[in-house]
């Protein structure tokens, strides 16, 4: 992701999200933060999904997977997760971290097709309709989960 991407980005977010990250949000990811990994999707020339991640010491935490809603369930979203798993794997990398909602059953589905086992639950954390986050964890590496 490049700051020539965030008007696509902005755009995906807010067609998806009722708590969208601000347009500066992304720009920060992508300019000023020493710990992030903003990576785009591309098809046909069009940005069409996104991911926002950190690696912050031996951590992979993932901030936010997006596909737009005509892709959703085509493959997108895995090739992402695939592409940030390897790209932990080459910084050696030892675990990952995610929140998800609870509703979110496609993405939980994927998550644990690549090793994410459900650690906690975190209780009302998004503002927006009080929803649960389900913390997920994955040991990364030849003894980890990553498949």
């Amino acid at each position: 992701m490049s700051e020539r991407d965030i008007d696509e980005v902005w755009q995906i977010e807010l067609d998806l999200f009722t708590m969208p990250w601000s347009r500066p949000s992304f720009l920060y990811e992508v300019s000023d933060s020493r710990n992030s990994y903003p990576v785009v999707g591309v098809q046909d020339g069009a940005v069409v999904a996104y991911a926002i991640v950190w690696f912050i010491g031996d951590e992979l935490h993932i901030g936010n997977i997006a596909v737009t809603k005509a892709l959703q369930g085509r493959g997108m979203g895995k090739r992402l997760l695939e592409h940030l798993l390897e790209e932990a794997s080459n910084r050696e990398v030892g675990y990952a971290t995610l929140e998800v909602r609870v509703s979110n059953v496609r993405a939980i589905r994927l998550y644990r097709t690549y090793g994410f086992k459900p650690i906690a639950l975190r209780k009302r954390y998004y503002s927006d309709n009080g929803e649960d986050a389900m913390v997920m964890f994955a040991e990364l590496g030849p003894e980890g989960g990553e498949e």
